[in-house]
C-alpha cells in the first residue's frame, strides 16, 4: 500500500500580496494552502509579496494546514530569491511553475539545500505544459523530495490550443500521464481549478471526476468551493464502514490461511484489503487534521 502523506482533498491558492487574504487563510477548513508569488501577484508586487508571505509563515497560525510557497520561475528575476527566502521559513513545500525537465527539479532542490531549507520542507511540481506531460515519468523520477503534482490545467489547454469543456476531453490524455507517473514514483497529485465561480454543479461534477480518475484533491480558487472538494475527496462514512469490514474479513481469512474470502457475495482478495486499509488511514488523517485546525 502506497503511503498516504497527508490529506490534500482542498488546496486553495492564495496571493501572497494581499495580507487580508493571508490572515483570512488562518480560518478557512482547507487541508493545504498555496501562498502564490508567480501568477496572482503583478511584477511591480513581486518583493512585497515575499516579504508578506515571509511574515505571515514565520508568525504561524495556520494550525496543521498544509503550508505551500509558489515561487516565481528560477529563469525570472525573483525566482532565486523567493527561494532563498522561503527556505528559511516553516513552509511545508516549495512549489516551482511550469516544471518541464528533472534538472529543473534539481536545480531547484540545489538552491533550497544553499539555502539552508530543512529536509522536510519537500517539492511540489506545477505541471502545465506539453514538454511537462511528456516528460512527466522523469521528473517524477529525479527526487524522492517531491511531494505532489499540482496540475496547472489552465496553461495547459491555453499551450494546447484546446478548449475548457464540462468532460475535459481535451486534457484527459495530460491528466492520465501525470496520474500514472505519480503513482509509479509514490507521489500525491491534485487536480487543476475550475475557472467559472458561477457554475457550483459543474465544479462538483468535475471534482467527482477527478476522484474517479484518481487525485487526491483539487485545487481551488475561491474558499466557496472548498467544503465541496472536502466532502468529494473524502471518504465517506459509509465507504469507511464497508473498508473496516473488508479488512476484517480478509484478515480472518487470512488466518485461517486463506487468500481470498467472499463478503456480502463480493470476492476480497489482498489488493482489496490494501485499498480498504488506504481509505481508513486516510479517514483517520482527515479526522485528525480536523481536530487540530
Amino acid at each position: 500500500m502506497a503511503a498516504i502523506q497527508r490529506p490534500r482533498r482542498s488546496v486553495l491558492y492564495m496571493p501572497g500580496s494581499n495580507a487580508r487574504a493571508l490572515e483570512k487563510g488562518r480560518t478557512l477548513v482547507a487541508d493545504a494552502l498555496i501562498l502564490d508569488l508567480e501568477d496572482a501577484v503583478s511584477k511591480s508586487n513581486k518583493v512585497e509579496a515575499r516579504n508578506l508571505i515571509v511574515e505571515a509563515v514565520n508568525q504561524g497560525g495556520y494550525g496543521n494546514r498544509e503550508i505551500i510557497v509558489r515561487v516565481n520561475g528560477l529563469d525570472t528575476v525573483w525566482g532565486v530569491d523567493d527561494v532563498e527566502a522561503i527556505a528559511k521559513t516553516s513552509a511545508n513545500a516549495v512549489l516551482l511553475p511550469k516544471v518541464e525537465t528533472a534538472e529543473q527539479v534539481q536545480n531547484l532542490i540545489d538552491l533550497m539545500d544553499q539555502a539552508g531549507a530543512p529536509a522536510t520542507m519537500s517539492v511540489m511540481c506545477m505541471m502545465e505544459t506539453p514538454l511537462g506531460m511528456l516528460n512527466a515519468k522523469e521528473i517524477a523520477a529525479s527526487s524522492n523530495r517531491i511531494s505532489c503534482f499540482v496540475m496547472g490545467t489552465s496553461d495547459l489547454v491555453k499551450d494546447l490550443h484546446a478548449s475548457h469543456t464540462k468532460l475535459r476531453l481535451p486534457v484527459i490524455t495530460s491528466l492520465g500521464l501525470c496520474l500514472l507517473a505519480a503513482r509509479a514514483y509514490d507521489i500525491a497529485i491534485v487536480d487543476g481549478v475550475c475557472l467559472d465561480l458561477s457554475d457550483d454543479e459543474g465544479f462538483e461534477k468535475s471534482c467527482v471526476q477527478g476522484r474517479e480518475l484518481g487525485f487526491d484533491g483539487k485545487t481551488l480558487i475561491h474558499p466557496k468551493t472548498i467544503l465541496t472538494a472536502n466532502k468529494i475527496f473524502e471518504p465517506s462514512s459509509l465507504a469507511v464502514e464497508k473498508a473496516h469490514s473488508i479488512v476484517q474479513a480478509f484478515e480472518e481469512a487470512d488466518r485461517q490461511g486463506q487468500g481470498v474470502v467472499v463478503l456480502n457475495g463480493q470476492l476480497i482478495e489482498n489488493l482489496h484489503a490494501e485499498e480498504a486499509r488506504r481509505l481508513i488511514a486516510l479517514s483517520e488523517m482527515i479526522t485528525d487534521l480536523e481536530q487540530n485546525n
